[in-house]
């Protein structure tokens, strides 16, 4: 790269014209991307490629400068920013400043805007300043920010003297106090993290700015440079600032994030920064990645690269942070704890900083002591750095001795033990003594149903285990305080949470090969046979009850009698319950509803039932039925409600409602429909649920086919998705139809007002039931059109109830089960039952449906129609060509 360099002066002073100038110049560039390009994608160093880009922007710069300044006295070029460290992007913003000793006159003026309309026309765009050295002074000590810009000025051509005296003063202490330039870009820092949610973890990072990207290495490196004086941060290194493993550290994680930035702006053939899902499958493939497994794709490969990078710099910046801080404050004195441990200002600190190197087990003993001391705020920078420097010594002997094995499970059972595995996480300890979980740190699924990578994934689940405790936790999940006290053993529940997902990405059942891991660690780790089983069983069974609760009717006695023969027994459903709780509500912030808390309460609820009856007595259809009748009456009685109003409302209730309704919700229903007249048909009741964002619809109508369509998409244009639609017919010939909606998004008032909307709006529309039915038609968000599922249509037969089962499978969309619903209608299918399930971009909706004569549809032909049908109403136009990714496996 120097030699095609090497003779752009000569060929630049050689064109005359400005034409031929500006047209040799984007030749020039755009030789010079290709050329990087290339050798970027045969591995090239890539602080050799930055290098090269800012050597030939410096030339034409320098070229260019030359042409439209004939004094140069007391005006300098220079380099700023990223430029300014000579690391140009291939997209990246070219910042220059032109330096001058006075403030500009008229003379040199029209010469400034004639250099950048230069600079312009032949393709830089150059972000500019234009400033003397006295008002770059003034500016800088107001703005921490044009402080930092001036930090990082590099010459390039003109008169040397403004740029020497203005780093003088820029490097001067009255400039800006190392103390106070420290505390407005830690603020600075803290105000950036804010902006992406303080995690690193996103699925759609930002190299740059997110946090743990390459703006908190330069953070690191601009506080060096004011409270030190270096200019490097390996000078760092002399003065005991950053140890020889950190500095190696903070250069590899540079160069990786350096890496990964050059090719995203490749790929983009723009100045990107966010790593976003249009861009993250073909930089993964022009960095080499192949598909492994179905579970280890290519691009997964690549985004654990960049989360474990993110990861690294994270934890270098506390570290650093809090020893630049102490070079500032001075050493706080020391209290200590016992013969290896003290507290100073709040931190723990090793009072010997070689003794995790003589006796290893002291990095558990260190976060026993951490536990059971609740106000001490952090480990000191010190001891960080003996810890990490004692990472490679947890290794297979330290495993497996049992004084180790003895010391964590101490832990566990301890005093805060799910903020101790996060501390050991954090820190890197945890990857090390578990190296199953080091695999999966930085593992990402690519899907939108799970937005953490896999090792965040678990520590949010031990952290909603951990909530459990707290009286807060019953506005969240409905039974998860109650059951807590009643565990035997919580740390079991703990390392089920542990293992669940431990073994993702190795190409099998990641339930399977978890169990297996988990009780073999039980085991060596001292546990009994019985404990170990059970833990074994939760990872191997974590799916399942997720699965019942959301893909099959609950309450189905067949399948409550299949779910309790899984279990076998109270206490295991209470540690399956908590597990699964705490997985879903842990696997994305907007998953966990109200609706989800009540399937999986009733769920558990049903089974307990069944497991205290006893699973060879699985008919309890008639009993079921008879407490919920008492139940309902004994509300509606208190509610002011006549007995032969029951009654009269009762005889047109067929049996399966006692069993598909609740005792209250019986009694919101019939008390409705009781208190209506003639002229109140069709009947629409519509009640907040008890926790935000949901609502319960009832429908009380003359049954007619299409009601449901028209329900769907009417529900649909409300801004609200059905979580579940039960379908009922009396006995007198009305619908009995219930639908459970979350709120999409639009933006109500109150839920007071939300529900009398929704009731009068779908009231209106089902007064007049038109013929045709159309779905809204609004656009898929553009993340979901790089997850691209195929629709998917079976068809299955139950016998039990003569109905005909229908499973369909496709990427989600608005508008969804309004378009379904409407196939349905217009094939004359009538739709009995409806469960709606939503995994990220993954629609997973089981329905049940009968002919016009209420029974099951067995001819084929009229199936394999319906498929089709569903399949081109369901499938947009991009899908047909567009690749899809693997079919995402649930949390």
């Amino acid at each position: 790269m120097q030699g095609a360099l090497a003779g752009l002066d000569a060929r630049l002073a050689a064109a005359f014209e400005d034409a031929a100038w500006q047209a040799l110049v984007k030749a020039e560039l755009a030789a010079g991307d290709v050329r990087r390009a290339a050798a970027f994608d045969a591995g090239a160093d890539i602080d050799g490629l930055l290098a090269d880009r800012s050597q030939q922007v410096d030339a034409v710069l320098r070229d260019a400068f030359r042409r439209d300044f004939q004094q140069t006295e007391g005006l300098a070029l220079l380099a700023t920013g990223g430029f300014g460290r000579a690391e140009l992007f291939p997209h990246s913003d070219v910042d220059i400043l032109l330096l001058c000793e006075a403030p500009i006159d008229g003379v040199r003026q029209p010469c400034i805007e004639r250099f950048l309309t230069r600079l312009w026309d032949a393709g830089l765009a150059p972000g500019h300043a234009v400033r003397s050295v006295d008002e770059c002074i003034e500016e800088g000590r107001k703005d921490a920010t044009i402080a930092t810009a001036l930090l990082e000025l590099r010459p390039i051509c003109g008169d040397p003297a403004p740029g020497q005296r203005l780093a003088r003063s820029v490097r001067s202490e009255g400039f800006w106090t190392p103390d106070a330039f420290f505390e407005a870009k830690r603020a600075e820092q803290r105000a950036r993290h804010a902006r992406y949610n303080d995690t690193a973890y996103n699925l759609e990072p930002n190299l740059k700015e997110g946090p743990g990207g390459l703006r908190d290495l330069h953070t690191l490196s601009w506080m060096a440079q004011r409270i030190y004086g270096v200019r490097e941060v390996s000078e760092l290194k002399p003065l005991g600032a950053i140890g020889g493993d950190e500095l190696i550290a903070f250069e590899r994680e540079r160069r990786a994030l350096s890496h990964l930035r050059f090719g995203l702006h490749l790929v983009a053939g723009r100045r990107e920064e966010r790593l976003l899902f249009d861009f993250q499958r073909p930089l993964a493939a022009r960095l080499g990645f192949k598909d492994q497994a179905a579970d280890n794709l290519a691009v997964e490969q690549l985004m654990q690269g960049y989360f474990r990078s993110a990861a690294v710099v994270l934890r270098l910046n506390g570290r650093l942070l809090q020893r630049f801080e102490e070079s500032l404050t001075g050493e706080p004195g020391i209290e200590p704890l016992d013969e290896d441990f003290a507290v100073g200002a709040g931190y723990l600190r090793l009072l010997d900083a070689q003794a995790f190197q003589r006796e290893p087990l002291k990095v558990l003993e260190l976060f026993r002591v951490w536990a059971g001391n609740p106000s001490i705020r952090g480990l000191h920078s010190s001891t960080a750095r003996a810890l990490g420097e004692a990472l490679p010594l947890i290794d297979e002997g330290f495993r497996a001795r049992t004084e180790a094995r003895t010391a964590f499970m101490r832990l566990l059972r301890g005093p805060q033990p799910v903020v101790t595995l996060t501390r050991m996480w954090q820190l890197g300890v945890l990857a090390r003594y578990l190296p199953a979980f080091g695999n999966v740190s930085g593992r990402m699924q690519y899907d939108l149903f799970h937005v953490y990578t896999v090792d965040q994934h678990t520590l949010t689940v031990l952290k909603n285990i951990e909530s459990f405790a707290s009286e807060d936790s019953k506005q969240r999940f409905a039974l998860a305080h109650e059951l807590w006290p009643r565990l035997r053993k919580p740390e079991l529940l703990l390392l089920g949470a542990l293992f669940h997902d431990i073994a993702k990405g190795r190409g099998g059942d990641h339930s399977k090969l978890g169990a297996d891991d988990a009780i073999e660690f039980c085991l060596a780790h001292g546990l009994s046979t019985a404990d170990a089983d059970l833990v074994a069983w939760l990872v191997r069974e974590h799916l399942t009850m997720s699965v019942t609760a959301q893909r099959q009717d609950i309450s189905d006695p067949e399948v409550i009698a299949r779910f309790a023969g899984i279990v076998g027994e109270r206490e295991r459903l209470d540690y399956l319950y908590l597990l699964t709780v705490a997985d879903i509500a842990g696997t994305s912030p907007k998953l966990w509803n109200a609706w989800k808390d009540r399937l999986l309460a009733d769920l558990h609820g049903a089974t307990r039932f069944a497991l205290r009856r006893g699973l060879e007595n699985r008919v309890y259809a008639d009993e079921r039925i008879e407490e919920t009748r008492a139940a309902a009456r004994e509300r509606l009685a208190d509610a002011g409600i006549e007995s032969a109003d029951i009654d009269r409302v009762w005889a047109g209730f067929p049996r399966e409602s006692f069993l598909r309704y609740s005792p209250e919700q019986i009694a919101w229903q019939t008390r409705g429909i009781a208190q209506a007249g003639e002229a109140d048909l069709p009947l629409v009741l519509v009640r907040p649920h008890s926790r935000s964002g949901a609502l319960e619809v009832f429908v009380y109508s003359p049954d007619r086919d299409g009601l449901f369509a028209v329900a769907a998409a009417t529900l649909d244009r409300l801004g609200l998705s059905v979580a579940e639609a039960r379908i009922v017919t009396s006995t007198t010939g009305f619908s009995l139809d219930t639908f459970q909606v979350l709120d999409a998004g639009m933006d109500f008032v109150s839920p007071e007002r939300r529900a009398a909307t929704v009731a009068a709006t779908l009231r209106e529309a089902l007064a007049q039931m038109p013929d045709e039915i159309s779905p809204p038609n609004r656009m898929i968000p553009r993340q979901l059109r790089h997850f691209r599922i195929p629709v998917q249509i079976e068809f299955g037969q139950d016998a039990s109830h003569d109905r005909t089962r229908m499973m369909l499978i496709c990427t989600d969309r608005p508008g969804l089960l309004a378009r379904a619903a409407a196939v349905l209608r217009a094939h004359r299918i009538r739709l009995h039952d409806a469960r709606i399930a939503t995994f990220g971009e993954r629609a997973e909706d089981f329905f049940q449906i009968s002919d016009e004569a209420n029974r099951a549809i067995v001819d084929d032909a009229r199936l394999e129609a319906l498929r089709a049908a569903l399949v081109e109403a369901l499938t947009d136009s991009t899908d047909k060509d567009s690749p899809n990714a693997r079919q995402p496996a649930h949390a």
